[in-house]
């Protein structure tokens, strides 16, 4: 990924640009088939050395490459570059590199779901405790968070796919739109080069592609981003002392503390859920890169060397990452058991209340069960027998079916039905290639 947005590769782009569009006007008669030729052998002996030197001389970067091709060039030198403008080469070479860019993140988060989709079935019914505003609730199963994970990161894939038409596209129309140099042939022109680039067409344009299209697919990361920033957030809180039910592998050699040696720190985990904020900070510029002045102005250029390759990278690194870890995770069996039973049955009040219900109604079963939970949470009592200090609950529930009850693994629903149905579709189809 760091590749494809570094400077070198930047000037491949952008002379495959200049050579697609020599190639597309000398089919149409536009120039010269020798000077689509000589210019196409001429790309390749520029440097990026030598455009730099030109460059820091001119202060223009594409008229920088396009001298550099144009000495390469014994005759026909006058027909580089011929009608365009600099925005047809820069937006239509930046759509190469999201082009390139997407293929990398797509395969990426297809890594991901498969991981997620096999500890989803690996762990559909391992029960552990559910929280809900930092307490634990009733029980849930892992695999049901990993499905809940799986289908989110699916989600983001099919957004990236579905947004591919509108991203990967570039243009050949010249100083403000019109494709006024190129006379009645400016429509063919465009579309012959975009096809040998392997690009789509605008509609239409200014003298640039607008930017809600770059800023759709920023707004893509930040949200992809934001979905790991919160598993992992997950991850880090299980991974507490408190908790300690998963954890990221750690290495025989591995050291958590220069000053505490037993610390075991989630590091990569909280590396991703700090990069999320750097991802997301580029929305903004993002979306205010749109607005710019009638035709163009030059806002956008500035921030989007900035925002696109650091938000690309970013989000490459923090799916891989997110790969490594949820790859090597580790369960602590004692402590996911110890966390369902810690709250002596109180957790499993739902349960209860539900099949008390049914005998003597909603209402009531609930005020008699919540009076029950909060006489234990006092007395340091079990839930059950709590509960059969209620004379109600005493005459329609026995000790027996009180027990069956708070039993965990008795109350997760279709938990485990869910995750196969989730498990089942994903493996179909995940936006496949």
């Amino acid at each position: 990924m760091k590749e494809i947005w570094s400077e070198q590769k930047k000037l491949q782009y952008l002379l495959r640009v200049e050579v697609a569009l020599a190639k597309a006007e000398a089919e149409l008669g536009f120039i010269p088939k020798n000077a689509a030729k000589r210019i196409e052998r001429a790309a390749t002996k520029v440097t990026l050395s030598r455009v730099r030197e030109i460059e820091k001389e001119i202060h223009h970067d594409i008229m920088a490459v396009t001298k550099a091709v144009s000495e390469q060039i014994s005759a026909d030198a006058d027909y580089v570059h011929y009608g365009a403008t600099s925005s047809d080469i820069t937006d239509t070479s930046l759509a190469l590199q999201l082009q390139d860019s997407l293929k990398i993140l797509l395969s990426k988060l297809r890594k991901l779901l498969s991981v997620l989709v096999n500890l989803a079935d690996d762990h559909k019914d391992h029960v552990c405790a559910a929280r809900t505003h930092g307490q634990i609730a009733v029980p849930t199963t892992y695999g049901l968070r990993f499905a809940v994970w799986a289908t989110e990161i699916d989600r983001h894939l099919r957004r990236l796919c579905e947004a591919q038409p509108r991203i990967e596209v570039g243009q050949i129309t010249g100083a403000v739109g019109t494709q006024a140099a190129f006379g009645t042939q400016g429509p063919e022109i465009q579309a012959r080069a975009l096809e040998l680039l392997g690009l789509g067409s605008v509609e239409v344009s200014t003298q640039v592609i607008q930017r809600d299209r770059h800023a759709e697919y920023v707004m893509m990361l930040a949200n992809i981003a934001t979905s790991l920033d919160k598993i992992f957030t997950e991850i880090r809180t299980l991974q507490r002392s408190e908790i300690d039910e998963v954890s990221e592998g750690f290495g025989k050699t591995q050291i958590g503390s220069s000053t505490m040696p037993h610390k075991r720190n989630p590091i990569k985990s909280e590396q991703i859920c700090g990069l999320a904020r750097v991802v997301r900070s580029f929305v903004l510029p993002s979306l205010e890169n749109n607005t710019l002045w009638d035709e163009r102005d030059l806002t956008n250029s500035s921030s989007e060397r900035i925002t696109l390759p650091e938000a690309t990278i970013l989000t490459d690194h923090v799916v891989t990452l997110s790969v490594n870890v949820l790859g090597n995770l580790q369960f602590n069996d004692e402590r996911i058991k110890q966390n369902l039973n810690l709250l002596r049955g109180l957790n499993m009040s739902e349960a209860v209340m539900i099949q008390l219900a049914k005998r003597i109604g909603r209402q009531q079963a609930h005020e008699i069960v919540r009076s029950a939970a909060m006489a234990a949470y006092q007395s340091g009592e079990t839930l059950v027998n709590a509960l059969l200090a209620e004379p109600v609950v005493k005459e329609h529930l026995s000790r027996e079916q009180l027990e069956w009850m708070i039993r965990p693994e008795n109350y997760v629903g279709t938990a485990i039905q869910q995750v196969e149905n989730v498990v089942s579709l994903l493996r179909q189809d995940a936006c496949q290639e």
